[in-house]
């Protein structure tokens, strides 16, 4: 049997963010050095370009398929054994196969594949939820990360997270032992991964990768202790960036100026129409970050 270390698609995957210059252009060099400080962390599975973390709504078309070239450029130059995951978010299942099929040129190993989003607003039928997906995977031929949104939202498949987490893991894996389930649940992470899982899909991942790999390995090995004591670590730092609530704009906005506080991503800048941080806020970022041994250079 394969073990989570040996399998391709379990353990952590770091979903990512995105450099930009100040008048909102892609910077291509400060991704690149944030692409390579990633590959140089041993543990990680695989990056995930164009999520949410990365600002997927806000870059054009081609820009996805440039990002992903990146990615898989700086990959493929440091020698480190990751995937490269892009994300996918069309409105219909030619546009998602168009993207995907440009993502697969661009040199992604597989996509995370969203559900179309004006789903959001109508709701869809679980015909067309799965037609969707198969739509995708016959037309690009590519592998797939199928991205289950929340169940408040009318683009989930219906699955209800953490009420139903372990009954749904249990039911897949009777029908599909070698399918791999992954948590994207940043906020809920130990629980998430003590009572089933097979690695985690995160943002955070992106923003504090050493963390997040000992906290998942931890689970995934069955040590309890140990675990906990990732997690002693990461609650305030993630209670600094989601502040109670859940992973969103918000959220990796305060993500992307941690980094950029750290020294760690080339600026702070994220695409319109989300605003500039106010300095207080900024500022707020900065002394809890301070505070927790994290030293600020901006």
């Amino acid at each position: 049997m394969t073990t989570w270390q040996e399998h391709p698609w379990m353990g952590v995957f770091a979903a990512t963010l995105c450099a930009f210059h100040e008048d909102e252009s892609l910077d291509e060099d400060g991704l690149r050095a944030y692409i390579r400080s990633l590959c140089a962390v041993p543990g990680l599975k695989g990056l995930v370009p164009n999520g949410h973390t990365g600002e997927i709504m806000s870059l054009r078309e081609p820009e996805r398929a440039r990002v992903t070239r990146i990615f898989a450029e700086e990959v493929e130059d440091s020698g480190a054994d990751l995937k490269v995951i892009s994300g996918v978010c069309g409105e219909g299942s030619l546009s998602s196969i168009d993207h995907a099929l440009a993502a697969k040129e661009a040199g992604a190993d597989g996509i995370l594949l969203m559900p179309p989003h004006h789903w959001l607003r109508f709701g869809r039928s679980s015909v067309e939820a799965v037609g969707f997906i198969a739509d995708v995977a016959e037309g690009a031929d590519i592998d797939i990360v199928i991205h289950q949104y929340p169940a408040w939202t009318k683009a989930g498949y219906t699955l209800k997270e953490m009420a139903r987490w372990l009954w749904d893991y249990e039911q897949l894996k009777a029908v599909r032992p070698d399918l791999s389930i992954i948590t994207c649940h940043d906020e809920y992470l130990l629980p998430t991964l003590l009572e089933a899982g097979d690695g985690a899909l995160i943002g955070f991942a992106g923003f504090a990768p050493e963390l997040m790999i000992e906290m998942v390995h931890a689970c995934l090995e069955g040590d309890l202790p140990r675990a906990k004591e990732a997690q002693r670590m990461v609650a305030p730092l993630a209670r600094l960036i989601y502040s109670f609530g859940e992973p969103g704009c918000a959220a990796h906005q305060r993500m992307k100026v941690a980094k950029w506080l750290l020294g760690e991503i080339s600026s702070q800048v994220f695409r319109r129409p989300v605003r500039p941080m106010p300095e207080g806020e900024v500022q707020r970022l900065r002394e809890g970050l301070n505070a927790l041994g994290m030293n600020t250079v901006n």
